[in-house]
């Protein structure tokens, strides 16, 4: 409470924003003014109900009278703020602060279908191991012009040179700096808020950005993907622009990924376990890798949650569609980046922009822990292309979740009930999609059949 309260009185803040993130990454919470969000704070008293956790997309809230997930009663869960997670809200005008909260029943157990508890649920697991793995996620979105009528397709935005773009301008420097007032807006926002947001790159779609974060604690890094999805958001609109992370908002353009680099090192010494002191891979690295092959494609609604998401998984694009592995290739779905012994890593290429980044850290890490657990060996090493090979990762939501719930192994590394409340919202969801006519109907299907 000190730290809390320390923060609110040198900054003379008047409102604070109590925030949570929900199944699909959304942020949910409360606005209380400063004084009482204190008192709150003191007595415990600070709560919400325990169904903003099986919220869908939509916000809307499932009803299946056969499921034990949702309930009549939808009692109150409490929220703790994470002292280490406050910061200013730099686009209000009056002083206003956001923190990150976990949640916990009256009994004071942990809310076991939170996000952000799956993480830490999955990070001890590896604690008790003496590991301590270390991730950085690379997120991309797409700038677009303001659309308020979802029946007509996304455009880019026009950009400084009064045009917009209508062709690849991958790793461009001057398109980037079409958008340079979003992006001071965001870099300004950024620090002020504490994000540690590495480099900015123009990516091959058009108008498709990136930002890379610096490697560090993995709960850490998905609460800075957390905040910085919402800030991105917020700085384009000042600037009447769109800032999306649907993983694939645009019909003949690359989709957007959430790439994760992870690694693991020993807790005590901090000597990462992926690598010999001579740069030769490790077993625990194999191990790690040979997890990932196995668990990932069935745990793909964590990584790929969207009915939009598979849209995104296509040869040629930027996208995996397997998860062989291989170095410094971008055509599989586990890349090895070149580097010394202290940088080695994996990187999983599979998870879309539109990820809760608590969760598909976690799905990652959790794949990751269970290869090294049942001492797995990788199949061989790609050479060349991947997309020559089988696609083997799901192509629907419905197949991926037909996968996920036959999926023994991860689910008591995850929470049972999490899966659940995974399969409860998803399938909602998915049940929602399947009642929309879609314009391509309507076009092709209305006169000629």
């Amino acid at each position: 409470m000190k730290q809390l309260e320390e923060f609110l009185a040198e900054r003379k803040i008047d409102e604070v924003e109590c925030l949570v993130a929900d199944m699909s990454g959304i942020a949910r919470g409360k606005i209380l003014p400063a004084k009482k969000f204190i008192k709150s704070t003191r007595d415990s008293n600070l709560r919400l109900p325990e169904s903003v956790y099986l919220q869908t997309v939509t916000g809307e809230y499932p009803d299946d009278d056969e499921s034990s997930m949702a309930t009549d009663q939808d009692p109150d869960v409490y929220l703790r703020p994470d002292p280490d997670t406050i910061s200013l809200v730099p686009w209000y005008k009056e002083p206003t602060a956001q923190v990150i909260n976990d949640a916990y029943y009256a009994e004071d157990k942990p809310v076991d279908i939170a996000a952000r508890y799956v993480l830490k649920r999955v990070l001890e697991l590896y604690s008790e191991r003496n590991w301590r793995p270390v991730v950085a996620p690379e997120l991309e979105f797409f700038l677009v012009q303001v659309n308020t009528d979802p029946d007509l397709p996304l455009q880019p935005p026009v950009g400084a040179s009064g045009r917009p773009e209508t062709g690849r301008q991958s790793y461009g420097i001057d398109a980037t700096n079409e958008f340079d007032p979003i992006f001071e807006d965001v870099y300004d926002f950024c620090e002020t808020m504490g994000l540690d947001i590495d480099t900015l790159t123009h990516e091959a779609g058009a108008a498709q950005m990136e930002i890379n974060f610096n490697h560090g604690d993995p709960l850490w890094l998905a609460d800075q993907a957390f905040l910085f999805k919402r800030t991105v958001r917020h700085a384009a609109m000042r600037h009447n622009v769109y800032a999306t992370f649907m993983a694939k908002p645009l019909a003949n353009e690359p989709g957007s990924s959430m790439h994760i680099h992870q690694s693991v090192v020993d807790k005590r010494t901090g000597r990462n376990l992926f690598a010999h002191r001579d740069g030769s891979d490790s077993a625990l690295f194999r191990s790690h890798v040979a997890g990932l092959q196995r668990y990932l494609p069935l745990v793909m609604p964590l990584l790929a949650p969207n009915v939009n998401s598979y849209r995104r998984l296509q040869p040629y694009l930027d996208a995996p569609i397997n998860v062989h592995w291989g170095v410094d290739n971008r055509s599989v779905g586990l890349r090895v980046p070149i580097s010394n012994a202290s940088g080695r890593r994996i990187e999983n290429r599979l998870a879309g922009a539109d990820a809760n980044p608590y969760i598909a850290i976690a799905a990652s890490l959790a794949c990751g822990y269970l290869g090294m657990i049942e001492r797995l060996k990788p199949s061989k090493q790609v050479e060349g292309s991947a997309y020559r090979l089988a696609h083997t990762l799901p192509r629907t939501l419905y197949d991926a979740l037909s996968r996920f719930n036959a999926c023994r192994q991860v689910k008591p590394i995850l929470g049972e009930r999490f899966c659940q409340a995974v399969d409860f919202v998803k399938r909602s969801e998915l049940e929602a999609y399947s009642r929309v006519i879609s314009s391509w109907e309507r076009e092709h299907l209305l006169l000629n059949v």
